[in-house]
């Protein structure tokens, strides 16, 4: 099932001033949202309670999806994974680990990340173990409206030009299309630049199933 688009058929009528046809305007948002998640490498829209495991074995360990939302309905919790038995050990915030946004930071400030202590034995106290199960919930309830903009920039230029043409011609009349409407929308220097807050860097994540 696809991602819901990061913009409303509603959004892109008003953005065209006209009225759409519902399953190209859908296609052109599902695209231009695409295109947007992927460069960011974020889902933008609400997501709760993921469990996903991370590959770890530094001392801080970043969530891939911003931002992490953390309430009573939206507890983090998480969970150190050791051997090929996968022993598992709960990480507790203020105890174990520190967290600031989506960074985890193990152990605490003063203590070198290579002394032996805790748990398992001779354990280094202060280093995450190699594979830690995360489950949290990231996203925004509304989506950022710069981002809004720039999807329904993006789903505006593939309304123009839906089959993606160079050019066409009809009778007397014809008009050649601008070269970021060739091959399907693709996002500019600027765009990509209004965009460069919300990137995210590249991780490799495993979804538990």
């Amino acid at each position: 099932m696809s991602p819901t688009p990061l913009a409303t058929q509603a959004d892109l009528e008003a953005a065209l001033q006209r009225t759409l046809d519902p399953a190209q305007a859908a296609m052109a948002l599902r695209r231009a949202s695409a295109r947007v998640r992927k460069h960011c490498r974020q889902e933008f829209t609400l997501v709760e309670n993921e469990t996903v495991t991370l590959p770890a074995g530094g001392r801080v360990l970043y969530l891939p999806q911003r931002p992490v939302v953390i309430d009573d309905t939206h507890p983090l919790t998480v969970v150190e994974l050791f051997g090929i038995s996968n022993q598992e050990y709960e990480a507790v915030e203020g105890r174990d680990f520190t967290r600031v946004g989506s960074q985890l930071t193990r152990g605490e400030a003063w203590w070198a990340p290579t002394r032996l202590m805790g748990w398992p034995y001779m354990r280094p106290q202060g280093i995450w173990a190699q594979r830690v199960r995360v489950t949290y919930s990231h996203g925004y309830s509304e989506v950022p409206d710069d981002v809004v903009d720039i999807v329904l920039d993006l789903a505006s230029m593939s309304m123009t030009n839906p089959q993606g043409l160079r050019s066409e011609s009809i009778d007397d009349y014809s008009r050649t299309f601008g070269g970021e409407t060739i091959g399907g929308p693709q996002l500019s220097a600027d765009q990509k630049e209004a965009l460069r807050p919300y990137r995210a860097g590249a991780f490799t994540v495993d979804p538990v199933t």
